[in-house]
């Protein structure tokens, strides 16, 4: 594992700017060389929502679809499965950018977890959006989305104290740190990102925090890397496959430019503010888009389809409590072991 130094190495921030010289040329000759300037200005609301997006991107270990899609979904009314590539689209170049800030300011990062987790990813992206979520109604998608940022935001409400203390990380073998990686970037690869367009950001960070005790300062960014990851091979495997939902690019064009500088600046502002009040907020809005969803739905959903769907959320914060529980054995097993080699 990669844990904090004294000493940090040094930057490499012309790598980003680099980057950034080449987008925006690249976004100005789609709009304003293709003539779509009209298309943008008709899209604003999108670029508006994307600028808080865009930092809880680079600021949270959710991607910026986590705005983008209700947004689009519940309060434009469109449909889930644009909500879903949008998240894809957006993210491959909000995530990307604050992939390549975080890499050029040399943070630390869970590399043995990350490299397990791109593999698993590799796999299960592309056969989750195949075969699995071409089999989701959208009402599903919709709840899918709900439910599990609804037990991501309950659980940083009551454990938020304890997750923002952790400090460095716990260090188990590297195999076994890649294999949990593995295991998490194929199973949420193929399910709640190929079904939502976000979701394995959230997943591969909460096995962090919770199993290794991991610092938010090493955790969020390998949460972002991880997305950014994921949604450019989503984006790959769409347009190489079913193609991207009609409105996807438009909505697109109007958010790029602003989550391209969004994303980095939120992975640099909350180094100042700290990552706690942020995560709070972030975590009562996960929260407020399940009671958004289920409100909106409430026809469809039913009684007994509301009463399913709050289930589920406890399901979820049940998986959370026992991932921490397996956590903090592991981690006094492991204190132990380093007490016995140092009697030695």
């Amino acid at each position: 594992m990669t844990l904090p130094i004294n000493e940090p190495p040094k930057q490499r921030l012309w790598i980003w700017f680099l980057w950034l010289g080449l987008f925006y040329p690249c976004w100005g000759w789609l709009v304003f060389g293709q003539g779509r300037w009209d298309v943008v200005s008709e899209h604003w609301p999108i670029a508006l929502a994307m600028a808080m997006g865009s930092y809880v991107a680079g600021s949270t270990p959710m991607g910026g679809g986590t705005v983008g899609f209700p947004i689009l979904v519940l309060l434009f009314g469109l449909p889930a499965t644009l909500g879903r590539d949008f998240s894809f689209a957006v993210q491959s170049v909000g995530m990307t950018s604050a992939s390549l800030f975080i890499l050029a300011r040399r943070q630390p990062l869970a590399w043995s977890m990350l490299k397990g987790a791109m593999l698993g990813a590799l796999l299960g992206t592309p056969l989750g959006i195949l075969y699995i979520a071409p089999l989701i109604p959208e009402l599903w998608i919709k709840l899918a989305f709900a439910v599990v940022w609804a037990s991501f935001g309950v659980l940083h409400l009551y454990r938020i104290g304890e997750i923002a203390d952790h400090i460095g990380m716990t260090e188990f073998d590297e195999r076994w740190d890649f294999r949990v990686g593995l295991v998490v970037g194929l199973t949420s690869g193929a399910t709640v990102a190929a079904v939502t367009g976000v979701g394995i950001d959230m997943v591969l960070y909460a096995a962090l925090v919770l199993l290794c005790r991991a610092d938010l300062k090493i955790a969020i960014p390998t949460s972002v890397i991880i997305m950014a990851f994921t949604s450019l091979l989503g984006v790959a495997v769409k347009l190489c496959t079913t193609g991207m939902q009609p409105g996807v690019f438009e909505n697109w064009l109007a958010a790029a430019p602003i989550v391209c500088l969004g994303a980095p600046l939120g992975a640099f502002v909350v180094s100042l503010i700290g990552r706690k009040p942020t995560l709070f907020v972030v975590a009562l809005l996960c929260v407020g888009q399940f009671v958004w969803t289920c409100y909106t739905e409430r026809q469809a959903l039913g009684l007994a389809g509301f009463v399913v769907s709050l289930a589920a959320v406890g399901v979820l914060l049940l998986g959370f409590e026992k991932l921490r529980a397996w956590g903090i054995d592991l981690v006094s097993a492991a204190k132990l072991r380093n007490l016995e080699r140092s009697k030695k």
